[in-house]
């Protein structure tokens, strides 16, 4: 059993992004692990583990559009099923 259950990977489009600024916010507000918040000022990748995806799509939905969101359940990977 993992202890983050959902791999959460999505796009970021807007204005003034700052990879930085979102890899701060998601280490003091959210639990997880294997961050990585890179891009530019108007394009951001997100990948992260986690229980709670909703709250990670309910952030950066509030920086800009959000798109390309895959969530996957890891514990049904290593079983074997669709994720």
């Amino acid at each position: 059993m993992l202890e983050f259950k959902y791999d959460t990977q999505l796009l970021i489009e807007g204005e003034n992004l700052d990879e930085d600024v979102i890899n701060d916010y998601f280490l003091e507000h959210f639990q997880g692990d294997c961050l990585l918040a890179v891009g530019d000022e108007n394009l951001i990748k997100i990948h992260f583990h986690t229980n709670e995806p909703w709250q990670v799509l309910q952030y950066c939905a509030s920086l800009g559009e959000i798109f390309d969101i895959v969530i996957e359940d890891m514990n049904r990977q290593a079983r074997g099923l669709k994720g």
